[in-house]
């Protein structure tokens, strides 16, 4: 997945026109590996980058390439891409971000770990310095609302809620039912969006201000301890985010 830092990033080409992309983003990527098929490695002109040479077919090398990678740019078509990489997916919390760009470079496609793994961020980043179109389809980046699972991520706030709950919490987050949150440490700089804050997202600074049957959903930025009994209370639609201390 991709680390707060400087994410490890390949570009993957294995056709002419693709490697031209990807020679172009390399440029304004220097760390970025570029990555080429053997039949293009005697061809390359001196770049700053690393350069891996794939031995054999992509398919027989995607497996290392997942492993070492947080980033994957693939210079190949969509259902291509969706082949090679099936056989590899293990869950959100471990896979790469996987990004498809086409061979005239109008369009940055996450198509894997989205939000956890930062593939929607790093398809924008990848088309603004393409001047391509980033093509989103997950639904809080579609409606410009809370992404639930990733909330905070920048400023350091860890999700604490059983996955079941995330789910349950995001799809009344994109179904614009109403949704508490409640805030009570961290930073309040977390809505990093444009676009207003949505009108089903109801702002408190205390839980106890939260008239419950109200909400479909509580999302809580809090450093208080969450009993068993309220966890129980809010069965699928809790979800907590913990601040790093002193962040106030």
């Amino acid at each position: 997945m991709i680390t707060p830092s400087q994410p490890r990033v390949a570009l993957v080409a294995i056709t002419k026109h693709g490697l031209s992309q990807a020679l172009r983003l390399a440029a304004q990527l220097p760390d970025a590996c570029l990555t080429v098929s053997e039949k293009f490695s005697t061809e390359l002109p001196a770049i700053s980058n690393p350069v891996e040479v794939l031995p054999g077919a992509l398919s027989a090398n995607m497996s290392g390439l997942f492993a070492r990678y947080d980033q994957l740019v693939l210079f190949i078509s969509l259902g291509a891409v969706v082949r090679l990489i099936a056989p590899h997916l293990k869950s959100k919390d471990e896979d790469p971000g996987v990004v498809v760009v086409d061979d005239a470079a109008r369009y940055v496609i996450p198509v894997l770990s989205g939000h956890v793994g930062g593939a929607n961020a790093f398809a924008e980043h990848v088309a603004a310095l393409l001047g391509a179109e980033a093509v989103l389809t997950t639904a809080s980046d579609v409606g410009k609302t809370i992404p639930v699972d990733i909330l905070g991520r920048e400023l350091g706030w860890q999700v604490e809620a059983p996955k079941l709950n995330i789910t349950r919490v995001s799809a009344h987050v994109v179904n614009e039912e109403p949704v508490a949150f409640v805030q009570e440490a961290g930073a309040k700089n977390w809505w990093t969006r444009p676009t207003p804050l949505p009108a089903n997202i109801h702002l408190f600074e205390r839980f106890e201000a939260v008239d419950l049957s109200g909400f479909k959903a509580v999302l809580w930025v809090t450093r208080r301890d969450i009993t068993p009994e309220l966890w129980t209370q809010l069965a699928e639609r809790l979800v907590v985010y913990r601040p790093p201390l002193g962040q106030d």
